[in-house]
């Protein structure tokens, strides 16, 4: 979907006269903008969209909320994330911005009370905890999501004040959940060091200078609006279970193909393309057989995805002559020329992890670090407002006999 429309094409798209456009305008209902260079206006196509469900809604409100579960009207209210003109924000702060001033911890202040000067509560973690030595011995060669599910169960059992779903209390254990599981992800100890620096050390093959791109990673990463892990944390969370129980509901969904699967498909397009002469043949042959390119485009991003911008501008600065990024830029190159798409977020971290050479599932356990923090912020939106989220099912099977 494009950014703007012009009149003719938004009025075209609501089904109204340009007079009724304009009413919108003038109600606030759709914004305008003047074109460059001319006299003429156009229209938020976002907007546009919007409203455009919004009368459908009223004519069929039965319809309108089960297409609200499919990217259909906004069916709950938050205020932790949004996009606005192609660019994401948290609490109204640019995430590219954040990226590269803030550390994960400070932006977990941000999403969880506000501010990103807030002080969360923390516990000791300078010991390691009891079940460390069991999880360690457990998880060997399993990937970083699965290995997450095995411990979360384990620490929660060993929390008795895990239903206190107060906002300091579900913080402080928060905060403690992303501290463990970053430790997890490399074998390190527990400790209240930054979470970037605990994965930078864990990596033997990165350096110092590293831990700044895991830190750009794991902010871009937080939260991305109510998607499907998201959706489900809070589910979870408005039925009364623990925040290690809505991690572990995120955990699941995000290990599902369409979601968190998108890392392993970008990560197998480049190991597809073996090297940058290879790179145009593999985008042409997907594109032969009608398959999409992985790692590129975004629905929510369709002038381009800014966090993956931003990762492979980070990436080339800084290893911008290692194979791995070599082939990563010749892909955007020929996906570029032959469609027109971008790269998305998790083409660019799976670029980063290639190029300071991590270990397979390393950016799956970014992402699952990052978007922790996330869930943890929807759970606390969750807590607060209270209510079980429940909808109905529209019945259409077979109708009772009487």
């Amino acid at each position: 979907m494009d950014e703007d429309l012009s009149a003719d094409s938004a009025a075209r798209e609501l089904g109204v006269t340009l007079a009724t456009l304009y009413a919108y305008v003038s109600r606030g209902l759709v914004r305008s903008r003047p074109e460059p260079g001319t006299r003429r206006r156009r229209y938020v196509a976002e907007d546009i969209w919007l409203l455009k469900q919004r009368k459908e809604q009223r004519r069929d409100p039965g319809r309108t909320a089960e297409e609200a579960l499919h990217q259909g009207l906004p069916a709950i209210e938050s205020r932790l994330s949004v996009i606005r003109d192609g660019r994401l924000y948290y609490r109204g702060k640019d995430v590219v911005s954040l990226a590269a001033t803030c550390t994960l911890e400070q932006v977990a202040a941000l999403l969880w009370a506000g501010d990103l000067a807030a002080t969360i509560p923390e516990e000791p973690l300078a010991a390691t905890p009891p079940e460390w030595r069991s999880f360690l011995k457990l998880v060997p060669g399993l990937p970083p999501l699965e290995s997450f599910q095995v411990l979360l169960p384990l620490l929660a059992a060993r929390d008795p004040g895990a239903y206190d779903v107060q906002p300091g209390s579900v913080q402080r254990i928060g905060l403690k959940i992303v501290r463990i599981l970053a430790a997890a992800a490399v074998g390190a100890r527990p400790s209240r060091l930054e979470i970037a620096e605990v994965l930078q050390g864990g990596w033997p093959t990165t350096a110092p200078d590293d831990r700044a791109l895991l830190r750009t990673a794991l902010v871009l990463y937080a939260d991305n609006g109510i998607n499907p892990s998201s959706f489900t944390a809070r589910c979870v969370a408005s039925a009364g279970s623990t925040p290690y129980a809505l991690v572990l509901a995120g955990l699941a969904a995000l290990q599902g193909t369409k979601h968190g699967g998108a890392c392993e498909r970008a990560e197998a397009l480049l190991e597809e393309a073996g090297d940058s002469a290879g790179a145009r043949r593999v985008v042409e042959a997907r594109l032969r057989r009608g398959e999409p390119v992985p790692g590129f485009g975004h629905p929510l991003y369709p002038a381009g995805d800014p966090r993956g911008a931003l990762l492979m501008q980070l990436v080339m600065e800084h290893r911008g002559r290692t194979r791995d990024v070599v082939l990563a830029t010749a892909l955007v190159h020929a996906v570029r020329d032959l469609t027109g798409q971008l790269p998305n977020v998790d083409f660019g971290v799976v670029t980063l992890c290639r190029a300071l050479r991590l270990p397979p599932g390393a950016a799956l356990a970014l992402l699952g670090i990052g978007r922790t923090v996330g869930w943890i912020a929807h759970g606390l939106e969750q807590y607060q407002e209270g209510r079980l989220i429940r909808p109905r099912a529209r019945y259409a099977g077979e109708q009772p006999q009487t």
